[in-house]
Order: structure tokens, then C-alpha cells, then sequence
């Protein structure tokens, strides 16, 4: 136990300290606007769900053992999506985290169809998140995505985002990345703040 909580300090403040980096980092959708773009991966955190980690009795097919979107939540997801869809720039392909707070997120963006990946499951017990085999898989499949064409959007949780990325995001906000040939993960962007 004293393990885990040294790394989720460690994660979280290596994010937190990446993030004032990235702060301004929003040009990018303006040059994407109105574009089928190659290779682009956003990263997004579900929207607000009080609390932190899972209930002891949490359910993985069972929402009502589980934190889910409280009413500002849903609004945000709405909003975020009408935020992407006035970009104008073509998804490819949406897919969410299995826990209930994620998947409502997806589905509230109305961005596209949403596809479960187990890889986007919450870390935040794992020992070390940014070694874990879900984080390995997602950074493959980001790699994976920089000859595609559109938008993959991947829709998860603060720890999991934190372990590929290094940047921290509140809930409902996005990073946005981009693989090269070599297979280095870029942070090319943000979504706005929601300012919560």
C-alpha cells in the first residue's frame, strides 16, 4: 500500500508540474479545424464524477456500485462534444474506459459510436501505472494511429492519462498527441479548461 500511494504522489506530481507547460496549448485545433487529420490521438478524462477511486462494493457491469457523472458532469460531456463537433474535424473512432463514468462521457460527446477498451480502465490501484500493460497497450496503439486518418479519441481517467502523457488533466479535459515514426509520443495539444 505504501508503494502505491509513493507512485500515485510521484504521478501526480510530475503531471501537475507538465501541466503548467502545456497550458497554452490549444493553436493546434485551429490548424486541425476543418481537416481529416493523420496520426492524432485525444486523450480525454471522463467529466465530473465526485469522489475518488472506486467504492469497495464497485461492480464493473453494476453503475450503481460505481461513481458516476453528477448532473455538471453530464452538461460538461455535452458540451465538450459540441466543443469537437464545431472543430469540424473528422473522428475516426471513439473508445472509452468499461467503468460507467467513462462510458458516459463518450456516449454524452455523441461524437461517434463507443467502443469499450479494457486498456482505458482506471490504474489507480496499480502499483505503478506508468509500467502497467494497460499503459503499454494504449501508448502501441497510439503508435499504432500515426499513419490513420481522423481523430481517435480515447476516453478514460486522470492516473491512466497521467502514465502516458505526464500531464495532468481535470476532469473533462483533454491532451492531444501525435506518434512519429520512431514511435515517440508527442503532447501536441489540450482541450480548453472547463474552469471547475
Amino acid at each position: 500500500m505504501k508503494q502505491l500511494k509513493h507512485s500515485v504522489i510521484l504521478i501526480l506530481l510530475s503531471c501537475l508540474l507538465s501541466q503548467n507547460v502545456y497550458a497554452n496549448e490549444l493553436a493546434i485545433w485551429d490548424r486541425l479545424q476543418g481537416t481529416n487529420p493523420k496520426g492524432y490521438v485525444l486523450l480525454l478524462r471522463h467529466t465530473l464524477a465526485p469522489g475518488v477511486g472506486d467504492p469497495e462494493n464497485f461492480k464493473l457491469n453494476d453503475c450503481s456500485t460505481q461513481r458516476n457523472l453528477s448532473s455538471v458532469g453530464r452538461e460538461d460531456a455535452k458540451a465538450v462534444g459540441d466543443w469537437l463537433k464545431r472543430r469540424d474535424i473528422k473522428i475516426t473512432r471513439v473508445e472509452s474506459s468499461r467503468w460507467c463514468r467513462a462510458k458516459q462521457t463518450a456516449q454524452l460527446l455523441d461524437i461517434g459510436r463507443v467502443r469499450l477498451n479494457s486498456n482505458l480502465d482506471s490504474l489507480f490501484e496499480s502499483a505503478d501505472p506508468a509500467k502497467a500493460i494497460q499503459t503499454v497497450r494504449v501508448k502501441r496503439q497510439i503508435v499504432d494511429w500515426r499513419d490513420k486518418s481522423g481523430l481517435l479519441v480515447l476516453v478514460g481517467h486522470f492516473i491512466n492519462i497521467g502514465a502516458v502523457t505526464g500531464v495532468g488533466v481535470d476532469s473533462g479535459e483533454g491532451v492531444l498527441v501525435k506518434a512519429d515514426s520512431k514511435g515517440k509520443i508527442t503532447v501536441v495539444g489540450l482541450t480548453p479548461k472547463l474552469g471547475r
